[in-house]
C-alpha cells in the first residue's frame, strides 16, 4: 500500500509547521492543548488563514478540503502543542452536526462564526448516571409554544465557563424507549436558568464544569434536525468526536521532549530505557494508521463506525502507558534536581499521569467501544 500523501499535502504540512514555529514558542507548548489550550486568539488567527472548518463548504466559510487534510492539519497543531480548545468542538463535531442536520437558517448564522474563530462550544452530554449509557439520560425539553423548556443537569462539559453555546441533548418524548424520544439542541448559554458550577480535576485545572437547566427557553429554531431523533443523529456525530488524532497525540509534546533527553543524556544507552521508548514510539506509528484509515473512510465517504472505536480504544491507551512511561522514567528528578530542565519535564510528566485516567473515559469507554467492535465490526451478539 501507498501511504504517502499527495504534493499538495506536503506543501499544506510544511505550510503549518513554518507558522507554528512562529506562533508557538517552545516555552509555550501544551500538553492536551485541545482540552487546557485555551487561546480565542490563537483560534482567531487559524481562522484567517481558513484553518477552521477546512473540509466544509465555502459558502459556509469553509475551504471545501478532505479529511485527510484537516488530518494533516490537526496533527500537525497537537505535535507542537498549541492552544486549539477554544474552536476544537466547533471544528471537529458542533460543525459537522449541524451541516447534517441542521437548517439553513443555523448554518448560515454558526458556520461562518465557528470558521473565524469567534465562538465557542461546549457539549451537554454526559449526566449523572448517564455517561457510557448516554440513553439514559433524564434532562427534558418540553414544547411550549414556540419554545422547548429543557430542565436538568449536565456533568464534565469542558468550556461551559467560557462557552456561547451548550450543543446539548435531552429527552422530548418520556414515553418512547429510551434510545427514541431524544432530541438535539443549541443552546444560548447567555439565557436565563443556566447554572455552571466548576469542577477542578486532580491536576487543579478547572476545563470540566457541571451544568444546570432550570426552565430554560429555548426557541423551536434552535432544535437540531427532527424531534425524538437525537439518538440516531448522536451515533454519527460520536465518530467524529472518537477518531481524532487528538486521542492519540494529547500528550505527545512531553514523549517527544523525554526521548530528546534520554539521547542528550545518555539515558537511552539503558537498554530498558530505549526498549521502552522505542516500544511507545512502535505504538504511536500504529495508532497513526489507525487514525488516518478513518480520514481516508470519511473522504471516501465512508461510515467508520467500529474502526473509530478502535482507533479511540487503541489510542488512549497508548497515551496513557506513554503518561506511565515517562513519569517512571523521570519521577525522581523532580525531587533531586528542583528547577532543572530535567525537573520541569518531570513536573509535565507528573501532570500527565495524574490526567492520563480521563483519557479512556473521556468519549466512551474502552469497555463500551470494545462492544462496538465486538457487535457491528465482528457481528457477535450481546448476550
Amino acid at each position: 500500500m501507498d501511504f504517502a500523501l499527495t504534493p499538495e499535502q506536503q506543501t499544506f504540512r510544511t505550510e503549518i509547521r513554518e507558522f507554528l514555529a512562529k506562533e508557538v514558542p517552545s516555552d509555550s507548548v501544551l500538553e492536551d492543548g485541545w482540552i487546557t489550550g485555551y487561546s480565542p486568539e490563537f483560534s482567531r488567527k487559524l481562522g484567517a488563514r481558513g484553518w477552521i472548518g477546512l473540509t466544509w463548504p465555502q459558502k459556509y466559510g469553509g475551504q471545501a478540503k478532505s479529511y485527510l487534510d484537516r488530518l494533516v492539519l490537526t496533527e500537525e497543531l497537537l505535535r507542537a502543542g498549541a492552544p486549539v480548545a477554544a474552536h476544537w468542538l466547533g471544528d471537529r463535531q458542533v460543525g459537522p452536526a449541524l451541516l447534517a442536520y441542521g437548517s439553513e437558517e443555523q448554518k448560515a448564522e454558526i458556520l461562518p462564526r465557528v470558521t473565524r474563530g469567534e465562538i465557542v462550544f461546549c457539549l451537554g452530554m454526559s449526566e449523572p448516571g448517564a455517561g457510557s449509557d448516554l440513553a439514559s439520560l433524564r434532562t427534558k425539553a418540553v414544547e411550549e409554544g414556540d419554545h422547548f423548556s429543557i430542565t436538568g443537569q449536565k456533568i464534565w462539559t469542558s468550556f461551559a465557563h467560557v462557552a456561547d453555546y451548550a450543543y446539548l441533548v435531552a429527552r422530548t418524548d418520556p414515553d418512547a424507549p429510551k434510545h427514541k424520544g431524544i432530541s438535539e439542541f443549541l443552546i444560548d448559554m447567555k439565557l436565563p436558568g443556566v447554572t455552571v458550577r466548576p469542577l477542578v480535576d486532580l491536576t487543579g485545572e478547572h476545563h470540566f464544569n457541571e451544568v444546570f437547566l432550570d426552565n430554560v427557553r429555548v426557541p423551536k429554531r434552535w432544535l437540531i434536525g427532527e424531534k425524538n431523533r437525537g439518538w440516531y443523529q448522536i451515533a454519527s456525530q460520536l465518530d467524529y468526536e472518537r477518531s481524532g488524532i487528538e486521542r492519540l497525540l494529547s500528550n505527545y509534546p512531553v514523549f517527544r521532549d523525554t526521548v530528546k533527553y534520554a539521547q542528550e543524556t545518555g539515558l537511552a544507552k539503558d537498554p530498558l530505557v530505549r526498549n521502552q521508548l522505542a516500544q511507545l514510539q512502535i505504538e504511536l506509528e500504529m495508532g497513526r494508521f489507525l487514525v488516518y484509515k478513518v480520514a481516508w473512510m470519511l473522504s471516501q465517504g465512508g461510515v467508520p463506525n467500529y474502526e473509530a472505536a478502535m482507533a479511540k480504544c487503541f489510542c488512549t491507551e497508548v497515551e496513557q502507558r506513554i503518561a506511565q512511561t515517562v513519569s517512571s522514567l523521570l519521577g525522581d528528578y523532580a525531587v533531586l534536581l528542583p528547577g532543572s530542565p530535567a525537573a520541569r519535564l518531570a513536573g509535565r510528566a507528573a501532570r500527565e499521569y495524574l490526567y492520563a485516567p480521563a483519557y479512556t473515559i473521556q468519549g466512551g469507554t474502552s469497555n463500551v467501544l470494545r462492544n462496538i467492535m465486538a457487535i457491528r465490526g465482528l457481528g457477535l451478539q450481546a448476550g
